[in-house]
């Protein structure tokens, strides 16, 4: 059976360039397109936000605790604990779907159970405090509520079905991984010295990808913008230290190793998916602030999700869950999609489906739960955006 995949694979792969018209300029611009998101994607994400959430990746499977993580986020945990805790993490982390996807790996291949870590893989991206914020200010206060509510919200009840969907399997993988929850090791070290550890590599994350906001002038935000680099450079120094001083060779090795197992499963995988999803709907706006489009044309887009009906409710959220959005970079795409006629419930919708997913990201997912938890991933997230999306519109009318 692998041959045959093997082989339709390289027939699909020939078919494609044999008979893509490229000499069409739709099709030409839509390839060029794919290409100037893929070095958009590799500039402006691969050296920030990846390679930090590598690393972060590789030390959680290596220097968290495999009972702890058992204890709080398992399939046994305290239910209240563990979707608190899984829920809320975005607004720590504020990183966008590609970059949450290692860290998600990490967690659930240590024994995290699938409803605490689906909530973190939701939560992850789409609960970012700095973008609930900047939807109220550019958007209006009604999204930002309506968006802090609705994501909060749907992390717990996302993760809490996909638990009692496939408990069944759950329960055979943790029987089948002996996923009992071990008496933890500490390797010589405190329990204070890995989470100082762990929070420096968050911290540089975080200082990495300070964004700069255009509406706030001087401002305190902005001021930490202009400095990032040298406080993400001053933690890295303190990063070195902690490093020297507290961990062994062998371990450094261990988590050497663990981040280039996740870098090799997902990064292809990422621009794949990045690469379609230029090629289909363009990026979303370009450095002279055009709108960019790939295949489809943006107005058909536009056109499909003005008022308030279910349809174009549900096409906010496909359309959300399949494009590669930026954390932040929904926010604009959205202006200007209200500005041609988008309605609120629409605009909501893909404010919930789409941060939280992307083609890439889908991909990926697949990689670590197969193919069945991840369309009913999928599902959830895009029917749930289209009903709120439908029940928000009728009440901002």
């Amino acid at each position: 059976m692998k041959q045959w995949k093997i082989f339709l694979l390289i027939l699909g792969v020939f078919l494609l360039f044999f008979l893509i018209p490229l000499n069409n300029p739709v099709v030409r611009n839509a390839v060029m397109e794919a290409l100037h998101m893929l070095q958009d994607y590799a500039r402006d994400h691969v050296l920030l936000c990846l390679i930090p959430a590598f690393f972060i990746a590789g030390a959680i499977s290596n220097f968290i605790s495999q009972g702890a993580v058992m204890r709080y986020l398992g399939a046994k945990a305290n239910k209240f604990l563990a979707y608190t805790v899984s829920s809320v993490s975005g607004s720590i982390l504020a990183v966008c779907s590609c970059t949450v996807l290692p860290l998600f790996a990490g967690i659930y291949r240590r024994g995290a159970g699938l409803g605490p870590a689906t909530a973190f893989l939701y939560s992850g991206p789409a609960i970012n405090i700095t973008a609930m914020i900047l939807t109220a200010r550019v958007l209006g206060w009604e999204l930002g509520i309506a968006r802090i509510i609705g994501a909060v919200i749907f992390a717990i009840i996302i993760g809490l079905l996909m638990h009692l969907i496939f408990r069944k399997e759950e329960k055979e993988r943790h029987e089948e991984g002996g996923f009992v929850i071990p008496q933890d090791e500490n390797n010589g070290r405190s329990m204070w010295k890995t989470s100082i550890y762990f929070l420096v590599m968050i911290a540089i994350l975080i200082f990495l990808n300070w964004s700069y906001d255009k509406s706030g002038g001087q401002s305190l935000w902005n001021t930490i913008y202009s400095i990032k680099y040298h406080i993400s450079g001053f933690l890295l120094l303190i990063l070195g230290i902690l490093i020297f001083l507290w961990f062994k060779k062998d371990e450094l090795k261990n988590w050497t190793t663990s981040t280039w197992d996740f870098t090799k499963q997902i990064m292809p995988l990422l621009f794949l998916g990045v690469l379609t999803a230029g090629f289909l709907l363009g990026r979303a706006t370009g450095t002279d602030g055009i709108v960019h489009e790939g295949i489809i044309p943006g107005h058909w887009i536009a056109s499909l999700v003005g008022g308030n009906s279910i349809m174009s409710n549900f096409i906010a959220s496909i359309s959300g869950a399949f494009m590669y959005l930026a954390t932040l970079t929904e926010i604009p795409i959205l202006q200007g999609l209200i500005g041609a006629g988008m309605g609120k419930g629409p605009a909501l919708a893909l404010l919930l489906a789409g941060p939280a997913l992307s083609l890439p990201s889908m991909l990926v997912i697949r990689s670590v739960l197969g193919t069945k938890k991840t369309i009913v991933y999928v599902l959830l997230v895009v029917v749930m955006a289209t009903f709120t999306g439908l029940l928000f519109g009728t009440l901002m009318q």
